[in-house]
């Protein structure tokens, strides 16, 4: 049977043919539709974990115990599971361990462009690089398979374009899995350093059988056509080689580390001239350079961004990038992302511009608060940063300085890292004032339950974690919690414990509007007798405009949250008779 599937739907899919039976992850664009597929195969234990870290160690625990298992994140995940992946990787696995990391070049919704290939290369474990549907759900049968005959983890490496297109893919039976026998072997599993040693060089041996493998594994294919121009390329680059030059020849690496030296030296012998297309970062071109081989690459392909059909045609026939891009650029408006209408944000950052305070924010939808109209955060760079940043702020300025700052946070972030830079306030005598604004969901990825509200990846119910009684058991004695558009009393809140001596915690409640449980879209609002002022504008609704000298409601945007009438000091927005 066949069916056309998202890359992510199909390793989700492979998950399950190949006796996946543990699967873990933590939500991240653009990798949460995997877990999120795999959670409707009820044989496979799936959980969304509290962060990367502990997701992959739940994965390796699976492994040892003897279970397939595949751990699922974004890019910027796996350095909050680096310790973890480093540390497993020389004393190995039991049964298969796949790691799903998803890239994210452009930055589609991401900090950075970081390529995973990388991880793999430090870690000295494989990576796969699948270029369709039909690749990623097989290439998690050949990752689970190597993993297991190599003793070692596998990177399944995807990427935005991977993990969101679709294509036609195979359908097949589950594959008959037993699980293995628990693997206690502490002169494996132990990585104190008599142990480790040992390991390392068994980490080095596996290498090299692992290169071995890559010179015949039919994960590598050569395709001869026109000799004139050969290009080595893997994942979505081949796509769009492909479609531009399908008459040229191609190595195309299925497993893009480690690389087959001989293959890639016989492959460039055979043709006159040899571009390496990859995304991102110059990892293939660079090792076969060192090699002595003479190949195109970074000089005409570039590494910033997404690459795409024009942009290797361009490269390759030699013509500037940046006419490309500008010339395809045309054709696409700009289409900013905005907080929703009703969202939980907007009130919590609009009182924090008022107060002009400094705002060490943190990473989800509410970054959005630092651009125009709120305008009303400092720094956002990596989950959970946000209150040792603001702490940071205090230690390099001093107490007075906290009082005019404050540490914003999303409820999943804080779970996710943000717990232990509030032990860090607490245990060094801060004043950081940090506000935790819960909107019952991980919103930014797609509305995941995590271990704030007390549901399961599949709806059970669980222990939710109590904010309020985690902050007490921390040591926050000053803790209060408000409705996030209650503005009038959650600035008199912010303005009393800033000014306190002594760390606070302040938890903005209001559930995100898009949930299907939160009952929060009343009728739409209208304007009446606007006097011009704009001081609706200021909360930046996508449902206000301003047209004429006079704000409008859009009706088929406006939730009716109201937040918008608590600003208007006219009393001009109301709800309709």
């Amino acid at each position: 049977m066949k069916n056309i599937l998202l890359g992510n739907e199909a390793v989700a899919r492979g998950a399950f043919e190949y006796g996946v039976t543990v699967a873990s992850a933590y939500p991240g664009t653009p990798s949460t539709e995997i877990t999120e597929n795999i959670k409707k195969y009820e044989n496979i234990n799936t959980e969304w974990s509290p962060n990367e870290k502990v997701a992959l160690e739940v994965g390796i625990g699976a492994s040892i115990a003897g279970a397939r298992t595949i751990v699922s994140m974004k890019h910027v995940g796996l350095n909050v599971a680096a310790d973890a992946l480093m540390s497993i990787s020389y004393p190995g696995v039991n049964a298969g361990l796949l790691l799903a990391v998803a890239d994210d070049p452009s930055q589609h919704s991401s900090q950075n462009e970081q390529d995973t290939r990388y991880y793999g290369m430090a870690a000295k474990v494989p990576v796969l690089e699948p270029s369709d549907s039909q690749e990623c759900k097989d290439f998690v049968g050949h990752g689970l398979k190597i993993s297991e005959t190599f003793d070692t983890p596998v990177i399944l490496r995807l990427n935005t374009r991977i993990s969101h297109s679709q294509s036609m893919v195979e359908l097949q039976e589950k594959v008959p899995y037993q699980l293995k026998e628990y693997d206690k072997n502490p002169n494996k599993y132990i990585v104190a350093p008599a142990v480790a040693k040992k390991r390392r060089v068994i980490a080095e041996e596996r290498l090299r059988k692992l290169e071995e493998f890559a010179e015949t594994t039919e994960l590598n294919t050569v395709e001869y056509k026109n000799r004139d121009i050969g290009i080595i390329t893997s994942g979505i680059a081949y796509q769009y080689s492909k479609e531009v030059l399908p008459d040229a020849s191609y190595l195309k690496l299925g497993l893009s580390y480690p690389l087959p030296r001989k293959k890639i030296t016989e492959f460039i012998k055979n043709c006159k001239i040899v571009y390496v297309i990859e995304e991102l970062e110059p990892i293939m071109e660079e090792k076969i350079k060192s090699w002595g081989l003479s190949v195109i690459g970074k000089e005409v392909i570039p590494i910033i961004g997404e690459l795409n059909q024009e942009i290797v045609r361009a490269s390759v026939l030699r013509k500037t990038i940046d006419g490309v891009k500008s010339e395809l650029s045309k054709e696409i408006p700009v289409r900013p992302p905005v907080l929703c209408p009703g969202c939980h944000h907007r009130g919590v950052f609009y009182v924090l511009k008022k107060l002009k305070l400094h705002v060490s924010g943190d990473i989800g939808c509410y970054t959005l608060a630092a651009f125009a109209p709120l305008s009303a955060m400092d720094t956002s760079i990596c989950m959970g940063a946000s209150i040792g940043m603001a702490f940071g702020f205090e230690k390099a300025r001093g107490k007075e300085f906290s009082k005019k700052t404050v540490a914003v946070i999303g409820d999943s972030t804080f779970i996710h890292s943000g717990i232990t830079a509030l032990i860090d306030v607490v245990y060094n005598q801060g004043n950081t004032t940090v506000i935790i604004l819960d909107n019952s969901t991980t919103a930014m990825t797609g509305h995941q339950d995590h271990p704030g509200t007390g549901c399961t990846i599949r709806g059970e119910k669980s222990h939710a974690v109590d904010f309020v009684a985690l902050a007490k058991a921390i040591g926050i004695k000053r803790i209060q919690t408000v409705d996030a558009h209650d503005i009038t009393e959650l600035e008199r809140i912010v303005l009393e414990e800033t000014q306190a001596e002594e760390p606070s915690v302040i938890i903005t409640k209001r559930p995100c509007v898009l949930l299907k449980n939160a009952s929060l879209i009343h009728e739409p609002l209208s304007i009446t007798g606007c006097k011009g002022c704009k001081a609706c504008m200021k909360i930046g609704c996508p449902a206000i405009s301003f047209s004429s000298g006079k704000a409008e409601i859009k009706k088929d945007l406006c939730v009716g949250c109201e937040l918008c009438t608590r600003i208007c000091e006219f009393d001009a927005i109301k709800k309709e008779a």
